[in-house]
């Protein structure tokens, strides 16, 4: 590709990683920074509430996207993030600070559809693939730099994080700069697949939701996890859960060669089983260094199912319906992180909560088997 467009990739990646940092950034210090802002709700909801406010927010940002174009909607959406990210720190009141975090959710999924769109406007069939192979490689790269970063900056302040969300101003300028200001143009030959096709919708979607609400029990629930059990720092807490994403960018990293051996609904059934086998191994482990090879395979799934079923969105969508598409993807990843909130609902022990989980897992992955295989056999 061109230099100019190297910079174009650049500025679409470092966008991509924008989305993982909206509750990565705090997860670290989350038990200090709710202590010091004296929330008086669960701590875990600092974390899942920009969540709820990207449901809330997907279905409006889905349908303007067509209407005002990607690049123009991500310029909106990225200044907004840094401000509701990082005024946080100033606010001592349960209900603004917990508004202040749903209008960040909704700031985060007007990013998050305008970049895929982007993509898929100037990328198409296995360069489009590695590309968003590669937003998922940026948006877990996103979570080892920003997680580290969280937590080594919350062990000197609770406060040091939310100047972490300012650095989407610095995205704002550089995107502003690099991304093509014209819209891609594309023609509507690909309408004939929105009906042999649609019956993967739900598959699909069924999938996002389930394997982002299995992710992100580890945001909820080994920050208390690894210091009750393990004795771990904020910090260490930090580095574990960015060990994660960084088995998570390894496995990302290559998914355009796993693709040729494995089909992508194959890939996605797999993630289901890896995820289950990482919680088994966290729920049962007494030594802190076997919970390493639990982050392993908790990353492999994570590889395995969120940047694939980004993809599959994209590819069974035409240019009218992929706004709509997209955010409907927006609303179940999204809807994943908010419901493992209530994990701590179903019961008080965290190995208990860990094997719950990998159970849901293995459900999950056989349930996933028969629809897609339902939907091949209607095409």
């Amino acid at each position: 590709m061109e230099k100019a467009s190297k910079f174009i990739i650049i500025a679409l990646l470092l966008n991509s990683s924008l989305t993982i940092m909206v509750g990565a950034v705090i997860a670290p210090a989350l038990p200090s920074i709710a202590k010091n802002l004296q929330f008086g709700f669960s701590p875990g909801l600092l974390v899942t509430l920009p969540s709820l406010g990207v449901i809330l927010f997907s279905p409006l940002i889905g349908k303007l996207i067509n209407k005002i174009g990607a690049l123009n909607l991500l310029m909106i959406g990225m200044l907004p993030y840094a401000i509701f990210g990082f005024i946080g720190i100033f606010l001592i009141n349960d209900y603004i600070l917990m508004l202040d975090r749903l209008l960040l959710g909704g700031a985060c999924v007007t990013i998050q559809i305008s970049v895929t769109t982007l993509i898929a406007e100037l990328f198409e069939g296995k360069e489009r693939l590695k590309l968003i192979a590669w937003q998922g490689v940026a948006i877990e790269l996103g979570g080892v730099i920003f997680l580290s970063l969280g937590g080594y900056l919350g062990e000197h302040h609770w406060s040091f994080p939310f100047y972490i969300y300012l650095i989407a101003i610095l995205f704002f300028a550089f995107s502003w700069f690099t991304l093509p200001k014209k819209s891609v143009n594309q023609n509507n030959n690909e309408e004939t697949r929105i009906i042999e096709n649609s019956k993967e919708l739900f598959p699909i979607m069924l999938s996002s939701f389930f394997s982002m609400a299995i992710f992100f029990v580890c945001f909820i629930s080994l920050p208390d996890y690894l210091l009750n059990k393990f004795k771990f720092s904020e910090s260490s807490t930090g580095y574990f859960m960015s060990f994660i994403s960084l088995i998570a960018v390894i496995v990302a990293s290559q998914l355009v060669k796993i693709s040729n051996y494995i089909s992508s609904r194959n890939l996605v059934i797999f993630g289901f089983l890896s995820f289950a086998l990482g919680y088994v191994i966290f729920a049962t482990v007494s030594l802190p260094e076997m919970m390493y090879i639990g982050a392993v395979f908790v990353g492999i799934g994570f590889a395995f199912t969120i940047p694939i079923l980004n993809h599959l969105t994209v590819e069974i969508s035409t240019v009218l319906t992929r706004g709509k598409n997209l955010g409907y993807y927006s609303m179940m990843i999204f809807a994943g992180q908010f419901s493992a909130t209530f994990i701590d609902f179903i019961t008080s022990s965290v190995e208990l909560s860990f094997l719950i989980t990998s159970g849901i897992g293995v459900i999950i992955s056989f349930i996933i088997y028969v629809l897609f295989k339902r939907a091949k056999n209607n095409v």
